[in-house]
C-alpha cells in the first residue's frame, strides 16, 4: 500500500541520513547531540502540524457560523450552533483560537465599516434627496446601530474614557446631520399630510413607518439605559411627539391664515373670514376621517387628535377676535358663528362626520363670560347706533317738510313720508340679526327698539309743534305745509300699525305685559301728535274763514251777504286735501270742523254785533240762520259720507236759537228760552242775556225775570250732547264800547 511504501521510503531516508552522520569514528561521540537536534526538529514539525490543524478547525467553525446566519431552518441552526459550542468547549486551546478568530472577523468588519461610513452617508443623502425615505432610513439605522454598539462597548470597557467616546461621536458626526435632514423631509410631509394623503398616500404611510421604527428604537434604548445607564446621543428622538406638535402648529397656521381682508379693505371681512374657516375645517376633517385615518396605526387615534387640535385652534382664534374692537354687526357675526354655525349641520354637525364628532360633547369655543361681555358691548353699541339713526332719520324727514313739492302718497292715496318705513326697516334688520344669536337677545333688542321709539316720538311731537309755529310766522311758507302736516298725521297711524306688527312678529305672548305700559305711552304720544296736527290744520281753515265769520250777524249779513256760502266753499276746498288723511283721523277732523263751524257761528250771535229792530228783521234773521244751518248740515253730511257719524245735532242748536229769535209773541219767550236751556244745559245766564239782546225787544227787567225763573227749571239734555256753550265767551261792555 501507499502508506507502507511511504514508511519504507522514510526508513530508507532515515538510514541514509544516519549513515551520513556516522561515517567517521569521532562522530560517534556526537550521537547524543544529533539525537537532541533531531528531537527539536521533530517537535517543531509536530507543533506546525498542530497549529495547521487548529487553523483548519477555526476556519471550519467560521464557515459554520456564517452558514448559521443564512440558514432558514431554525432547528438546523440550533443544532449546528450546539455542535460548534460543544466542540469549542471540549478543546480549551481551540476555544481561544475560536474567540480570537471571531475578534479578527469583527475587527475586520469594523474596519470595513469605518472605511465605508462616508460612502454610506453619501448614499443615504442621495436617497433622501430622491425622496426614497424608507431606504434612506434603513441605512441611517445601520449607521446609528454601528455607532451605538461601538459606544456601548467603549462604555462597558471604560465608562469614564470620554476622549474615546468623543472620538467615535466625531467620526460619526455627519450621521447626525443626516438624521436632521431626514426629519426635515418627514415634517414637510406631515405639514402637508392632508394634501399628501389625497395625492400620494404611500409617502405618508412611509413617514409613519419611519416614525414607528424610531419609536421602537427609543423604547429599546430607554430600556437599556435602565439596565446599564448608557444611552446614545440624540436618544430618545421622540419623533411621534414632534409629529403631533407639527400637526398642531400646521392646524393653527391654517386657521390664522384664512383672514384675507381687514375692515379697511372690506366691511364684510369677518363674515368672509369665518366662512373660509368653516369651509376649510369641514373639508380637512372629512379628509382626515375618510383618508388620513387609514394611514396611521389605530393607537395614534389620529382623527380625534386632529379634531381636538382644530377645536383648540378655533377656540384660540375666536378669543383673539372677541378681544378686538368689534363693531355691532361684527359682534353678531362672531357670536352667531360661535354659538350656532359651529355646531350646525354646515360644520361639526355635518352628517358624514358622525358618529366620530358628537356636537353635544364639544366644549364652547368661548366662555360664557366672554359671550356676556360681547352681548353687553353689542347692546350699548346698538343703543347709541339706534339713537343716532333715529335722529338722522328725523333730520332727513324734516328737510322734506319744507319742499315745494307735495309728499308721496301710498297706494290708497294717503299722504306719507318715508320716516316710518325707514325706522321700522332699521328695527327689523337689527331684530333679524339678533334672532340669529338667540331668543333672549332678540327680545332685548325689541325692548330697546320700542324704548328708543318712545323717546323718538316725543322728539317727533316737538318737531311737529315747531313746524306749526314756524309756519304761523309766515303762512306763505312752507308752500306745502298742509300736505306735509297731513303726512305727519298719517305717519302716526303707520307707526301705530308698525309697532303692533313688530310686537306680533318678534315678541312672545308671555312677554306682552312687560311692554304694555310703553305701548300705551307710545299710542298716547301718537294720538297727541295726530290730534295737534289735525288741530293745526283746522286752525289754517279758520284763519282763512276769519273775515267771513266776522261778517256773520252784521247789517251786511242781514242785507244778504254770501259769507256762509264762502265759508262752505273754503271748508270743502280744504277737505279735498284732508281726504288724504287716513280714516281714524279724518273722521275726527270732520267732526271737529263741523263743531268749530257751529261754535264760531254761535259765537258770532253771542258777540251781539246786531240787535234786531223789529219783528220783520227778527223773522229775516231767523230764517237766514235756519237756511245757513241747513247749508252746514248738507256740507258736513257730504264731508262725512260713509263715516257714519251723526251730523244733525250740531246744526239743530243754530235752529233752536233761531226759533227763540223768530218768536213773535213775547209772552211765550220764557217758554221758548226754557226749552232751549233744558236741551243745552251748559247755556249760561250771559248767553241768554246776549241772545235776548240780539232779539232787541226784551227789557232789562224781562231779561232778569226770565234768567231768574230759568234757574229753577229742570233740564232734559240729549244723552249724546257734547257741551258747546262752555267754549263760548260773551264779551262784556268795556270803556271803548261805551264811548262808541
Amino acid at each position: 500500500s501507499t502508506m507502507e511504501e511511504t514508511d519504507r521510503e522514510a526508513v530508507a531516508t532515515a538510514v541514509q541520513r544516519v549513515a551520513g552522520m556516522l561515517q567517521r569514528p569521532d562522530q560517534l561521540d556526537k550521537v547524543e547531540q544529533y539525537r537532541r537536534r533531531e528531537a527539536r526538529k521533530k517537535a517543531s514539525v509536530e507543533a506546525r502540524l498542530k497549529h495547521f490543524k487548529m487553523v483548519l478547525t477555526a476556519v471550519r467553525y467560521q464557515v459554520m457560523l456564517r452558514t448559521l446566519s443564512i440558514t432558514g431552518n431554525e432547528e438546523l441552526r440550533k443544532n449546528r450552533l450546539h455542535i460548534v459550542f460543544r466542540e469549542v468547549a471540549g478543546d480549551h486551546l481551540i476555544g481561544l483560537v475560536f474567540t480570537f478568530c471571531i475578534l479578527v472577523v469583527l475587527l475586520y468588519s469594523f474596519l470595513l465599516l469605518c472605511l465605508s461610513v462616508p460612502e454610506i452617508v453619501r448614499e443615504t443623502q442621495d436617497l433622501i434627496e430622491r425622496g426614497e425615505l424608507l431606504q434612506a432610513h434603513r441605512k441611517l439605522m445601520d449607521l446609528e446601530c454601528s455607532r451605538d454598539n461601538l459606544m456601548y462597548e467603549q462604555y462597558r470597557m471604560d465608562s469614564k474614557n470620554t476622549h474615546d467616546m468623543n472620538l467615535i461621536h466625531t467620526y460619526f458626526g455627519d450621521m447626525q446631520k443626516l438624521s436632521e435632514e431626514l426629519a426635515k423631509q418627514l415634517w414637510m410631509v406631515v405639514q402637508r399630510s392632508l394634501v399628501t394623503v389625497r395625492r400620494d398616500p404611500t409617502l405618508l404611510v412611509s413617514v409613519v413607518r419611519i416614525i414607528e421604527r424610531e419609536e421602537r428604537i427609543d423604547r429599546r434604548m430607554l430600556d437599556r439605559k435602565k439596565q446599564t445607564g448608557f444611552i446614545p446621543p440624540g436618544r430618545p428622538k421622540k419623533w411621534k411627539e414632534k409629529m403631533f406638535n407639527i400637526l398642531e402648529r400646521t392646524v393653527s397656521t391654517r386657521i390664522e391664515g384664512t383672514q384675507a381682508d381687514t375692515r379697511e379693505s372690506d366691511k364684510m371681512w369677518l363674515v368672509r373670514h369665518l366662512e373660509i374657516i368653516r369651509k376649510y375645517v369641514l373639508d380637512d376633517l372629512l379628509v382626515a376621517k375618510t383618508l388620513l385615518d387609514q394611514c396611521f396605526p389605530p393607537h395614534y387615534d389620529i382623527f380625534n387628535k386632529l379634531l381636538n387640535m382644530y377645536h383648540q385652534a378655533l377656540s384660540t382664534r375666536m378669543q383673539e377676535l372677541a378681544a378686538e374692537d368689534l363693531e355691532a354687526n361684527e359682534i353678531v357675526s362672531l357670536l352667531s358663528w360661535v354659538l350656532n354655525t359651529y355646531k350646525s349641520t354646515e360644520m361639526m354637525g355635518y352628517s358624514e362626520l358622525s358618529p366620530e364628532v358628537d356636537v353635544n360633547s364639544l366644549n364652547p369655543l368661548i366662555s360664557q363670560s366672554v359671550v356676556d361681555q360681547l352681548l353687553s358691548k353689542y347692546m350699548s353699541t346698538l343703543t347709541s347706533n339706534i339713537i343716532g339713526w333715529l335722529r338722522k332719520a328725523l333730520e332727513t324727514d324734516k328737510k322734506d317738510w319744507i319742499k315745494e313739492t307735495e309728499p308721496e302718497a301710498d297706494q290708497d292715496g294717503y299722504y306719507q313720508t318715508t320716516l316710518p318705513a325707514i325706522v321700522f326697516q332699521m328695527f327689523e334688520q337689527n331684530l333679524q340679526v339678533a334672532a340669529q344669536i338667540n331668543e333672549d337677545l332678540k327680545t332685548k333688542v325689541l325692548l330697546l327698539c320700542l324704548q328708543q321709539m318712545n323717546s323718538f316720538l316725543t322728539r317727533y311731537k316737538d318737531e311737529a309743534q315747531l313746524y306749526k309755529e314756524e309756519h304761523l310766522k309766515n303762512r306763505q311758507y312752507p308752500q306745502c305745509y298742509v300736505q306735509y302736516m297731513i303726512a305727519v298725521i298719517n305717519n302716526c297711524q303707520t307707526f301705530k300699525e308698525s309697532i303692533i306688527s313688530l310686537k306680533r312678529k318678534y315678541l312672545k305672548t308671555e312677554m306682552e305685559d312687560t311692554l304694555s305700559s310703553s305701548h300705551t305711552s307710545m299710542d298716547a304720544t301718537l294720538d297727541i301728535i295726530a290730534k295737534e296736527g289735525c288741530s293745526s290744520l283746522l286752525d289754517e281753515v279758520f284763519m282763512d274763514l276769519e273775515p267771513h265769520l266776522n261778517e256773520l250777524m252784521t247789517k251786511k249779513w242781514l242785507m244778504g251777504s254770501n259769507a256762509v256760502g264762502t265759508i262752505c266753499v273754503t271748508v270743502e276746498d280744504y277737505f279735498n286735501d284732508f281726504a288724504k288723511i287716513k280714516k281714524p283721523y279724518k273722521k275726527t277732523m270732520t267732526i271737529e270742523a263741523h263743531r268749530r263751524v257751529v261754535v264760531e257761528y254761535i259765537r258770532a250771535i253771542m258777540l251781539k254785533r246786531i240787535s234786531f229792530k223789529n219783528a220783520e228783521e227778527r223773522k229775516d234773521g231767523a230764517e237766514r240762520m235756519i237756511k245757513e244751518a241747513e247749508q252746514f248740515r248738507f256740507l258736513f253730511k257730504k264731508l262725512a259720507a260713509g263715516s257714519g257719524e251723526d251730523t244733525e245735532g250740531l246744526c239743530d242748536i243754530i235752529e233752536a236759537i233761531a226759533e227763540v229769535i223768530k218768536l213773535t209773541d213775547p209772552s211765550l219767550l220764557y217758554l221758548e228760552v226754557s226749552t232751549l236751556v233744558s236741551k243745552y244745559p251748559d247755556i249760561r245766564d250771559d248767553h241768554i242775556a246776549a241772545l235776548l239782546t240780539v232779539r232787541g225787544d226784551a227789557s232789562r227787567d224781562m231779561k232778569q225775570t226770565i234768567i231768574e225763573t230759568l234757574d229753577q227749571g229742570p233740564s232734559q239734555p240729549n244723552p249724546n250732547y257734547v257741551p258747546i256753550f262752555k267754549e263760548i265767551t260773551v264779551p262784556t261792555l268795556t270803556v271803548p264800547k261805551l264811548l262808541k
